[in-house]
């Protein structure tokens, strides 16, 4: 029985860092890969990172009814296909969705037994020198990300779990943890050992 795990941060949060991490250190795990309007950055590759289109091309799904979610962010739009997600699970892949709080809401509607988890920064002057450290933005950009990552940390209170990313690896060790759990829990233990229990018993 697979898990679906969204997993959601500001931009600047180190979330994208952390799944990668996540995805090489746990088996039988992967990432979603999104639809984005938005334009790769260096080294991001088409239908690795992301599927990257065109709005119309977007629309054009969006219409059809074939995302799980969707969400305008930073003035760009994101979206995950349902055939991919759901192909996943049926050959019992546990899904990381990394997506934003939007998203995670409509993933819950359609998919309530969905685990969410919440990234934070531990302060705002360190999610600012992130952001500046990357050297992607101008300083305009950046003010534009802090406005925004303010406006998306309010709505932490909507996730099952919340992690703070100040130091990494240790915010990894409790993600991993999370998943674990999910891992652990009756219901996914009693399908994936269903042979050994009727043994036992």
């Amino acid at each position: 029985m697979a898990n679906l795990f969204v997993i959601a941060a500001p931009s600047g949060c180190g979330k994208t860092s952390l799944v990668k991490a996540l995805c090489e250190q746990l088996n039988n795990i992967k990432v979603s890969v999104s639809h984005t309007t938005r334009p790769p950055r260096k080294g991001e590759v088409d239908g690795k990172n992301y599927f990257f289109v065109n709005k119309s091309e977007f629309n054009e799904i969006k219409n059809n009814a074939n995302f799980l979610e969707s969400a305008k962010v930073f003035d760009n739009y994101y979206g995950t296909a349902k055939q991919t997600v759901q192909q996943q699970l049926s050959d019992g892949i546990d899904v990381v969705l990394e997506i934003d709080w939007q998203g995670a809401r409509q993933v819950k509607k359609h998919i309530p037994e969905a685990l969410s988890i919440f990234i934070l920064p531990p302060s705002k002057n360190t999610l600012r020198d992130r952001l500046t450290n990357r050297a992607q933005d101008n300083e305009a950009i950046i003010n534009r990300r802090m406005q925004d990552a303010v406006s998306e940390m309010r709505h932490y209170n909507e996730f099952d779990y919340l992690v703070i990313n100040d130091d990494f690896e240790l915010a990894l060790e409790q993600i991993k943890a999370i998943v674990i759990s999910q891992r652990m829990r009756l219901d996914n233990q009693s399908v994936q050992h269903q042979k050994l229990l009727k043994q036992l018993i």
